[in-house]
């Protein structure tokens, strides 16, 4: 039996896939990722990301606002989230988050638009997608002040921040989403970070076009590249590759519920 994982974040609307998208979702399935996330990261995007979604039957899709764009982008509002998530290949609320790194100087922003995202997450039953880079303190007390406002689920994306932070979030009953980042020679750190949570919480991604795990790094990162990024995770864990991908199935299932329904249903 082939062994099937599934790419839990990517942005094939970005114009590094323009030209060849169809051979990109091609060669992702030929690998053994039975489904791909594309992101919309400003939510004016989201018609075309969701025409990608419609387009490809392994295609799932987010929306939200990165924490990037929150300074020079409309503020998202939770009625806009919650109307998006009604599309039946919307599977969850983001990316947003964090973004101390690139745009500390919209924090008060950024922190708005984080909790107007957790509401839809909330509200939708829908996971949050958290981007955090340098911004460990103020993401760990939003997540929980939230959660005690009234419980959600959620995927630290592309987790390369603290151990702090990953207990924090695994605390909350949240997952941590291994990318290449995790795969590179020199983060030995992280893996050790990531081989403390359960295993039951791990999902793998690309976050492609960016982060390509050897051996392609430096290169355009694609879906199916997510394999190798897997297969790392397996020897993290100590595992099989099959059963760690399996397992990471699993997870996702779980996480992204809607996706898995809607796989059973189609």
């Amino acid at each position: 039996m082939a062994i099937e994982i599934t790419d839990s974040h990517c942005h094939l609307d970005f114009p590094d896939f323009e030209d060849e998208r169809d051979d990109v979702v091609a060669r992702a399935v030929e690998a053994g990722v039975t489904r791909m996330v594309t992101i919309c990261t400003k939510l004016r995007n989201e018609p075309s990301v969701r025409a990608i979604a419609e387009q490809y039957a392994p295609v799932f899709y987010a929306a939200g606002t990165h924490p990037m764009s929150v300074a020079d982008e409309p503020m998202a509002t939770v009625d806009q989230l919650v109307e998006m998530a009604q599309h039946p290949k919307f599977v969850g609320i983001g990316e947003t988050g964090l973004d101390y790194h690139y745009t500390s100087e919209s924090a008060a922003q950024q922190q708005d638009s984080l909790r107007l995202h957790i509401q839809a997450a909330r509200q939708t039953g829908l996971p949050l997608i958290i981007h955090s880079r340098d911004a460990d303190d103020d993401m760990a007390r939003i997540l929980r002040e939230e959660h005690e406002r009234g419980a959600y689920t959620c995927v630290m994306h592309c987790f390369s921040s603290s151990a702090a932070l990953a207990r924090a979030a695994v605390d909350l009953g949240f997952y941590l989403s291994m990318s290449g980042i995790a795969a590179f020679p020199r983060s030995s750190d992280l893996r050790e970070i990531f081989s403390t949570a359960p295993v039951e919480r791990i999902l793998v991604e690309t976050d492609a076009p960016y982060l390509a795990p050897p051996p392609f790094r430096g290169k355009r990162n694609e879906p199916s590249y997510s394999v190798h990024t897997a297969q790392i995770g397996a020897e993290v864990f100590g595992m099989e590759w099959a059963d760690f991908a399996a397992q990471t199935q699993a997870n996702f299932d779980r996480l992204f519920w809607k996706a898995a329904q809607y796989k059973a249903s189609t």
